[in-house]
């Protein structure tokens, strides 16, 4: 069942690109926002992530707290994070525990790949409360990255 707005966000222990663990409820008092995506190294994703790369100013200057998220391996991750140079951490749902808790998992994605993260946008305030929740069903598009600034811009003022 997929997360929504007002409900207490589902916390989750993940791995960095570094093997560091990152717990959603360790960032209390931040807001949060929380980039769920298929692959790396895919055009789409590559895409969306450079977007946020390229204006990871907005969402320091809203103090926002950005984490990319995907079943790939860390490994994989950090390889595709310096490969492109993101400045936001990259987290690994490699045993598909919080995609699935966010209600943000493909059962097959391109025809024969099982439990694969769909695109999806999250903003958590800093109670622990989801304050935006997007998913998006077709792996091609991307996130209201508009809908998403404005909503921090609300929560940042």
């Amino acid at each position: 069942m997929a997360v929504s707005v007002g409900q207490k966000a589902p916390d989750f222990i993940l791995h960095d690109s570094d093997k560091n663990q990152v717990t959603l409820s360790e960032q209390k008092g931040k807001t949060v926002l929380l980039l769920f995506f298929p692959l790396a190294f895919t055009s789409v994703c590559t895409r969306e992530l450079c977007a946020i790369r390229d204006d990871i100013s907005r969402y320091n200057n809203a103090a926002a707290t950005v984490f990319g998220i995907s079943v790939d391996a860390f490994a994989t991750l950090k390889k595709f994070k310096e490969d492109q140079g993101y400045n936001f951490t990259l987290l690994s749902d490699f045993n598909k525990e919080a995609s699935t808790a966010y209600g943000c998992l493909y059962d097959t994605f391109a025809g024969w790949m099982k439990g694969v993260s769909k695109r999806a946008a999250f903003i958590i305030d800093k109670e622990g409360v989801v304050q935006y929740a997007e998913i998006l069903e077709s792996a091609g598009d991307m996130p209201d990255f508009e809908a998403i600034n404005a909503r921090l811009e609300q929560l940042n003022g």
